[in-house]
C-alpha cells in the first residue's frame, strides 16, 4: 500500500554539480564564522577580567561606583602573555590602583600587582601568582594588511569574555593619552569595543595578538584603536624588566610656533615651525644649557622639530645623559647650543 524509494531510486547529490553563488557565499561565511569561533576559544583562555580599585580623587575613565570606603571600582580586561603569570592590560585600567583582582575563564581569582605602567603609550603589566596558565603569543603587526580580519575579545561593562569580530580598518593612526603625548603606531578597527574591553586582546585569524585594545571614540560608530603589538611587545618588554619606559626632559615650557618666512629665507632652515620656549625649569637641561624663555628650538641632532610631539619622540632614551646639539632661534640668529636631557620622572 505504501510505496517506499529504495536507496537506488533517490536521486543522487553529485559533488560535480554546478554550485550557485548562495551555495559558495554560505561556505564563506561558514569559515569566517569557523575562524572566529576557533579563534576565541583558543585565545579566551588568556583573557583576564581585572577588577580595580582606585582611591576616589583618581580620574578613572572606565565603569565607575563607589564602594563606600572612599574608593572608586571600574574594571577592565587584560591577557596572559606567560606561563609564571604576566598580564598586559591598559595603564588607564590599572594607573594609580590601590588594588586588582584578576579572574581567569576557568572562575579563578588572583590578587594581581602592578610590574610598571607606561601612561604615554596606555601599556601596563600587572602579574598574578598562578599557574597552569594558557599564555598568548604576539603577532607582527608591521606584516598587517588593511581590511584582515580583527578579532576583540574583552569584559564590556563586565560581563565576561565577550567576542566582536571586525577588520583591521586603518594602521599607522595617531592617538593621544592622556599625559598629552601621541601614541604613534596605532591599529583602527571597526570590532565593537565597549567600556571594560580596555587592556583586551585584539587578534587576527591565527589567534596571534596584533593589538592592545585602547579606545573607541563615541558616540562615533565603528571608531575604535588598539596599540600595534610591535610597540605593545617593546614596552612590555621593559616594563617586566625595569617597571618603567625612560624618557628624556629638557626642563621646558613651550609650545609650538610657525617661522616668519623672512627667516626661513635668510638661515635656510628646512622647517615652517619650532618649539618656542616658554619657561625654563631652574637647574634643568636646558637652564645648564644657557636656553631661555623665547628661544625657538628648530633642530635637535640636526632632526627638524616643528611640534612638541616630534620633540617628545626624539627625547627618547638613548638621549638621556647624552650631549646633544641644538639649533636655536633667538633674536633673529641661529645659534648652536648643547643640552645634556635628564630622564623625566
Amino acid at each position: 500500500m505504501f510505496d517506499f524509494l529504495t536507496s537506488e531510486e533517490v536521486p543522487a547529490t553529485s559533488s560535480s554539480a554546478p554550485r550557485t553563488a548562495a551555495d559558495l557565499d554560505g561556505a564563506l561565511l561558514d569559515t569566517y564564522s569557523r575562524t572566529v569561533s576557533g579563534v576565541a576559544r583558543q585565545v579566551s583562555a588568556a583573557v583576564v577580567h581585572l577588577k580595580v580599585q582606585k582611591p576616589e580623587n583618581q580620574q578613572n575613565r572606565q565603569r565607575q561606583g563607589q564602594n563606600g570606603n572612599g574608593q572608586n571600582t571600574g574594571s577592565g580586561s587584560g591577557f596572559v602573555i606567560s606561563t609564571d603569570g604576566f598580564v598586559v592590560t591598559n595603564s588607564h585600567v590599572v594607573n594609580g590602583a590601590s588594588h586588582i583582582e584578576a579572574s581567569l575563564p576557568d572562575g579563578r581569582s588572583f590578587h594581581a600587582r602592578t610590574v610598571g605602567d607606561d601612561p604615554s603609550t596606555d601599556i601596563a603589566v600587572v602579574k598574578i601568582d598562578a599557574d597552569n596558565l594558557t599564555p598568548t603569543r604576539f603577532g607582527d603587526s608591521n606584516t598587517l594588511q588593511v581590511g584582515q580580519i580583527a578579532i576583540a575579545i574583552g569584559n564590556p561593562f563586565g560581563f565576561q569574555y565577550s567576542v566582536t569580530a571586525g577588520v583591521v580598518s586603518a594602521l599607522g593612526r595617531t592617538l593621544r593619552t592622556q599625559t598629552g603625548r601621541l601614541i604613534d603606531d596605532v591599529i583602527q578597527t571597526d570590532a565593537a569595543l565597549n567600556p571594560g574591553n580596555s587592556g583586551g586582546p585584539l587578534v587576527d585569524s591565527f589567534g596571534r595578538v596584533i593589538g592592545v585594545n585602547t579606545a573607541v571614540i563615541l558616540p562615533g560608530q565603528g571608531l575604535c584603536f588598539a596599540v600595534a603589538s610591535n610597540l605593545a611587545k617593546l614596552v612590555v618588554g621593559k616594563l617586566i624588566l625595569e617597571g618603567r619606559v625612560r624618557r628624556g626632559m629638557l626642563g621646558i615650557g613651550a609650545q609650538a610656533v610657525p617661522l616668519p618666512s623672512k627667516w626661513l629665507n635668510a638661515l635656510e632652515i628646512n622647517t615652517r615651525g619650532g618649539i618656542q620656549v616658554q619657561s625654563v625649569e631652574s637647574g634643568g637641561s636646558a637652564d645648564k644649557a644657557g636656553l631661555r624663555a623665547g628661544d625657538i628650538i628648530v633642530q635637535f641632532e640636526g632632526k627638524p622639530v616643528d611640534s612638541i610631539d616630534t620633540l617628545h619622540k626624539v627625547l627618547d632614551e638613548a638621549s638621556i645623559g647624552r650631549s646633544i646639539s641644538l639649533w636655536v632661534l633667538r633674536d633673529g640668529n641661529l645659534k648652536s647650543m648643547t643640552a645634556i636631557p635628564a630622564e623625566m620622572r
